[in-house]
């Protein structure tokens, strides 16, 4: 009888161990992501797409996305209304330049600090990387990626691809993203980071 009880518990374990999977993600980052977009309180995702979530659709994590990058600040930049998909503007200032070196070409790109995220508290030194590139509106979503950074200490700062995500607007049209300003296209696929996303 008790090996009976047993076999009834180590059923009922196994059964709610298969319901609860396993966050997906080749990395920290993916983890993190898909982690943040399964849980109701914090996804992006209408409540159909998120109740059918396995996990994000990534490139293959590569180190070659991996790039430092020498930061040129421009400390006299006006702010500006960086427009965003709804009515919504964003006050925006260009930080600095970014130059790099990606597959053997040299590439820049505006590195932007927002006007209402630095008033906000552990996000002081937050930069804003929004670029596009040739994956765009096939692989990747349509508008464009985000990184986020951190404002470095030095001229040197490091960019990870990898980590590249799509603007909530690639989930939800409810959303007001930052529209990527057409300066910030890198002329290459970027195959990192966050894949378009498939909605159902």
């Amino acid at each position: 009888m008790k090996s009976f009880i047993l076999l009834i518990a180590f059923i009922s374990t196994l059964s709610c161990a298969q319901k609860k999977q396993p966050v997906l993600g080749e990395t920290e980052f993916q983890r993190e992501l898909n982690a943040e977009y399964k849980d109701a309180t914090s996804s992006p995702l209408k409540d159909k797409d998120r109740k059918t979530f396995k996990g994000l659709d990534f490139f293959k994590f590569d180190s070659t996305y991996i790039v430092t990058a020498h930061l040129k600040r421009t400390p006299d930049t006006e702010w500006f209304d960086m427009k965003t998909t709804t009515s919504r503007v964003s006050p925006e200032r260009i930080y600095g330049i970014l130059t790099f070196e990606l597959k053997g070409e040299t590439y820049t790109l505006n590195v932007y600090q927002g006007k209402d995220v630095m008033t906000r508290e552990g996000l002081e030194d937050y930069l804003f990387l929004p670029f596009l590139d040739d994956t765009n509106g096939e692989e990747s979503y349509g508008g464009g990626r985000y990184i986020d950074l951190r404002i470095p200490e030095g001229d040197t700062i490091e960019i990870d691809f990898n980590k590249a995500y799509n603007p909530y607007c690639a989930y939800n049209e409810k959303y007001s993203c930052p529209i990527v300003p057409r300066v910030n296209y890198l002329a290459l696929n970027v195959r990192a980071g966050v894949k378009a996303f498939e909605k159902h």
